[in-house]
């Protein structure tokens, strides 16, 4: 036995081995709860992949079920237009059977009216659909239909009394007999008057479901309807559409047709007709684009090379359409400009106003020739809304908010006539091609066709007006006429634009393509390609075809 009660050395490996099994162990478990949670989350992933996958599955399914339900309707209705158009031509061929077998006897066909030169395509007025400046004398905004304007009084002795004249050079009577129209290539293509027709239009207030399929054009968002009741002789679609970002207050063709301008807030835009193209956007950059300045009027010069443009400033631009800039600006009215028209050959530019008087400028010095005043004592409102210039250049009409339509002579600046009728203010005028003629368009809903020279001879009981033409429902706010002389167009605030027989008074067709008022219509001079175009509250022009069936 030792002196030293020594205690004997443990040694320290076991222990150790233990906690670090024990360390492992518990890492081990800490990896299989984790790996099971893994394994859980997996197992739903792949739950809900399968139900997602047989939700695709049901889905697809349900698509497919409703492309066939949806072609299957389609189907049913194409046979049931099919089955209407045929219902409709049946009825239509019933149609003309009775209306063959109630034709009187010894009916013809009347003669076509004569063949001249190229109508002048007329300015237009805007609707009162939109904001528009106004002066103190007013801007021609067609009134509520409720208000009427007070009749205006009988103008005291009437003009003095002026030479003879004749639109072509030699002088005419009225009571001569006219020479027989000459032969037209349309001859055997215009219409005649069938019994029992209705006058004047009714088309505004017809069904187009009751119309036969034959006696009307649908587009996309457009439609035609034929007067039923007289021979149908053109056809007509759609051409070109513009839109806008402002309302379209005129159009206008070049003197060849290839070109369109469109008058808009603050920019004219011009159009080529045949691919629809902006040729030029033109915009006075110092008129400021602070407040609205709406161009009312544009006209382009013979030669295509300029354009006149007239706004709410009360100043006349020139523009040199290729360079586009101004070339000069014609002043001196103090309203607004709300019609402009190139002579035909080239020589004057007229200009119509809302301070009263229409004048004729040399537009190429910027001098005014004549101013034609409207000096009417008892004419409240006489502000010109419309110019037109004859074929031959000699003579300029303007139409006024005093219900009066006056000619003057463009060389001397005299007052010739004064054509009194319409109800209403006097929104657009038009020559005929033959010069002879004018037509006017009335916020009374209706167009009057006027012979010229009636108030000469001291014949003032002989009663100017030819034609009246009623069948508009609303304010006729643009006339035109084409180059053939064998229709005139108006537009209107009822959204409709109609083709007007000059001789019957008879509507060819009404024309739905807008969906606001038809602002203004113009044809187009080039007898080659017809068409006409139309502007419109609804910020669109539109290009249209029509040609003889």
């Amino acid at each position: 036995m030792s002196v030293y009660n020594h205690r004997p050395m443990v040694p320290t490996t076991q222990s150790r081995l233990i906690e670090l099994l024990d360390a492992v162990r518990a890492e081990f478990d800490q990896l299989t709860q984790e790996a099971i949670v893994v394994k859980t989350q997996r197992d739903e992933f792949e739950h809900k992949s399968t139900i997602s996958k047989h939700t695709v599955r049901i889905v697809n399914s349900q698509i497919q079920e409703m492309n066939m339900f949806q072609q299957n309707l389609m189907e049913m209705e194409r046979m049931q237009q099919m089955m209407k158009k045929q219902y409709e031509e049946e009825i239509a061929r019933l149609r003309q059977q009775l209306e063959q077998v109630a034709r009187p006897a010894g009916y013809s066909q009347p003669p076509p009216p004569p063949s001249s030169a190229q109508a002048q395509p007329p300015p237009m007025m805007e609707s009162n659909q939109h904001h528009y400046s106004s002066g103190p004398h007013g801007p021609p905004h067609p009134p509520q239909q409720q208000q009427q304007q007070p009749t205006s009084m009988p103008m005291s002795g009437g003009p003095p009394s002026q030479p003879s004249y004749h639109n072509g050079g030699s002088l005419h009577h009225p009571s001569s007999t006219p020479p027989p129209p000459p032969s037209s290539k349309m001859d055997s293509k215009h219409c005649h008057l069938l019994p029992n027709s209705f006058g004047g239009g009714g088309l505004a207030d017809m069904d187009p479901e009751a119309v036969p399929a034959n006696m009307k054009v649908e587009g996309q968002d457009w439609f035609a309807l034929f007067n039923p009741k007289v021979q149908r002789c053109l056809k007509v679609g759609l051409l070109h559409t513009f839109d806008h970002s402002s309302v379209v207050c005129c159009v206008k063709f070049s003197a060849d047709g290839r070109f369109l301008a469109a008058g808009c807030n603050q920019a004219t835009y011009i159009y080529d007709t045949y691919n629809s193209s902006i040729i030029a956007v033109l915009q006075d950059e110092n008129a400021g684009r602070e407040a609205d300045l709406y161009i009312r009027s544009v006209s382009f010069s013979p030669d295509g090379k300029y354009l006149a443009t007239g706004a709410e400033d009360k100043q006349i631009r020139i523009w040199d359409i290729q360079r586009r800039s101004i070339r000069n600006v014609l002043q001196g009215h103090e309203q607004d400009i709300y019609s402009l028209e190139f002579s035909r050959d080239g020589s004057y530019l007229v200009s119509g106003s809302g301070d009263r008087t229409a004048r004729i400028w040399d537009w190429e010095s910027g001098r005014c020739r004549h101013v034609l005043p409207i000096n009417e004592i008892d004419q409240k409102d006489p502000g010109v809304t419309s110019v037109a210039i004859s074929p031959d250049s000699r003579l300029v009409a303007a139409g006024s908010l005093d219900k009066v339509v006056r000619v003057w002579d463009a060389q001397t600046g005299k007052l010739l006539e004064r054509l009194e009728g319409h109800k209403d203010s006097v929104y657009s005028v038009a020559f005929m091609p033959d010069g002879n003629s004018l037509v006017s368009g009335s916020l009374d809903k209706t167009l009057r066709m006027w012979q010229l020279g009636t108030q000469m001879y001291g014949e003032r009981s002989k009663n100017p007006c030819k034609q009246v033409f009623t069948g508009h429902k609303d304010f006729v706010l643009s006339v035109a006429t084409t180059p053939d002389s064998f229709w005139i167009v108006s537009g209107s605030k009822d959204r409709g634009v109609q083709f007007w027989d000059p001789r019957t008074g008879q509507t060819q067709f009404m024309l739905q393509g807008h969906k606001n008022s038809v602002i203004s219509v113009a044809t187009s001079p080039n007898r080659s390609r017809p068409m006409f175009a139309t502007g419109s509250g609804d910020n669109r022009a539109r290009i249209w075809t029509y040609e003889p069936l």
